[in-house]
């Protein structure tokens, strides 16, 4: 076989992903038993569960992802287009067996009496059957043929790992559209509380201009905080609609029938558990697991055989025909009393002159090789960024949670603080609803910390690969 012979590239030797080694536990330090506050710990080489997401604990977010398993149209799709290239494959792989063909006809003609008679009894009004087989065969000498079966089958490879890619995606998607939306839903909830905290401020301070104790400025500052407070909370509406809206596209529904749609149908962000053991493939066996990498290494492998294949179209070639038959005016003796018939022809073809095209088709092979070459070590370092990416986002995610924590317990220190100088008379009612103000603001900030975390979590999953290979 002529042509280069694919080997798998080296993985790479790298034993971390980060600079620095990563710790063995992220930052804890939240209240107990407050959702998405525990320490989590790295397991170096622990494999990858394919059912990642049930690590989250959450009955109905591993019912949605069943649903988009079933009715996603991106995933059919791909699954189609993995057994289209299967069956191209089992098709090319039959180009190593001669082609029999069966040909059968039947003739009523007469003759010319100026034409001599066709058959051998100077009949000029005849019958004639025929029915002969014609096998062609081109022996495989310098292995071309073998090299396109070889592409071809990396080709169905390669659309195996991006339909693996294809699920993998939509089972983060689907993970991250209800983390968003159990997050945003947090978050719309403390952005109420705070417009209703600065409209009953702007009302106690338009009661105390009306007494002769506050200031028009006074009043506008107030109005002014809530006309600010109020304009959070449409973008706020329109990012729950979007994720609401690419859940149902996700899990191929309509979007009138979108899951969370009903004011009593919601998924707090308690409702979900954050997984404490996460997995930390070594980056050796990083290329091994992410479908994207594989996709890349059997593009490679792909280009690799089309060498092959440009290489031997510049050799000769060996035809082989054989056609064995029969002839009679009566169908009866088809192959009796004489009447069969065979040839037997061997030839060779050998291009002498083609302007240089195929040299020049070789050489275009040859480029596509290099160029799969860099793609392969750009997707192996794709696969390296964002596993580290994840990695440290996941240490910094912990630490903002606990500063978040922090000062929402700080805020809400000083609500109580401020409610209960209100109870003594020692300040007016202003104090009170700013305090709240800025622990709904706390609030809100501490539900995005949680929300990071529990998405930065899923899409670590998915930088390593998702666990697909346990699965058929």
């Amino acid at each position: 076989m002529v042509g280069p012979n694919f080997r798998t590239p080296n993985p790479p030797t790298a034993e971390r992903y980060t600079p620095a080694p990563l710790p063995a536990d992220t930052a804890s330090g939240v209240r107990a038993g407050a959702p998405g506050g525990a320490a989590q710990r790295f397991d170096l080489g622990a494999p990858v569960a394919a059912r990642w997401w049930t690590l989250f604990g959450s009955a109905r977010l591993d019912a949605l992802e069943d649903e988009a398993l079933r009715a996603n149209a991106d995933l059919a799709s791909a699954q189609a287009a993995l057994k289209q290239a299967r069956e191209l494959y089992l098709a090319q792989r039959a180009a190593l067996y001669p082609t029999v063909e069966l040909a059968a006809n039947a003739v009523r003609a007469h003759n010319s009496d100026t034409i001599a008679p066709p058959l051998a009894n100077n009949a000029q009004s005849y019958g004639l059957f025929t029915a002969q087989l014609d096998i062609a065969y081109a022996p495989d000498v310098f292995g071309g043929v073998r090299r396109q079966i070889e592409a071809t089958a990396a080709q169905a490879d390669n659309q195996r790992f991006l339909t693996q890619a294809v699920y993998l995606t939509l089972t983060v998607n689907v993970a991250n559209a209800v983390i968003q939306l159990a997050s945003l839903d947090s978050q719309m909830v403390e952005t109420l509380g705070v417009i209703e905290a600065n409209r009953r401020t702007l009302d106690v301070t338009e009661r105390q201009q009306r007494m002769g104790e506050a200031s028009t400025v006074e009043v506008a500052a107030a109005q002014t905080v809530l006309e600010q407070a109020r304009q959070l909370a449409p973008p706020l509406q329109k990012q729950i609609d979007q994720q609401r809206d690419l859940l149902a596209a996700l899990l191929g529904r309509a979007p009138q029938s979108a899951p969370f749609g009903a004011p009593t149908d919601r998924l707090e962000i308690g409702d979900l558990s954050l997984p404490v053991e996460l997995p930390v493939s070594l980056p050796s066996d990083l290329v091994r697991q992410r479908p994207d990498v594989r996709a890349a290494e059997a593009n490679l492998h792909t280009a690799s055989a089309l060498v092959g294949v440009a290489t031997a179209a510049r050799l000769p070639s060996f035809p082989i025909v054989a056609v064995p038959g029969g002839a009679s005016t009566n169908i009866a003796t088809l192959f009796s009393n004489g009447n069969a018939f065979w040839s037997v022809a061997g030839g060779v073809t050998q291009t002498v002159f083609d302007a240089g095209a195929l040299r020049h088709k070789q050489r275009a092979a040859q480029a596509a090789l290099e160029q799969s070459k860099a793609q392969y070590r750009s997707a192996v370092l794709t696969a390296l960024q964002n596993t580290a990416d994840v990695l440290q986002a996941i240490v910094d995610d912990a630490e903002a949670l606990r500063h978040a924590d922090s000062a929402a317990m700080a805020a809400a220190r000083s609500l109580r603080l401020a409610r209960n100088a209100f109870e003594h008379g020692q300040v007016g009612i202003l104090p009170v609803l700013n305090a709240e103000a800025a622990d709904r603001q706390a609030r809100i900030a501490l539900s995005q910390a949680r929300g990071a975390r529990f998405a930065d979590t899923a899409a670590l999953y998915q930088a390593l690969g998702g666990g697909w290979r346990d699965r058929t």
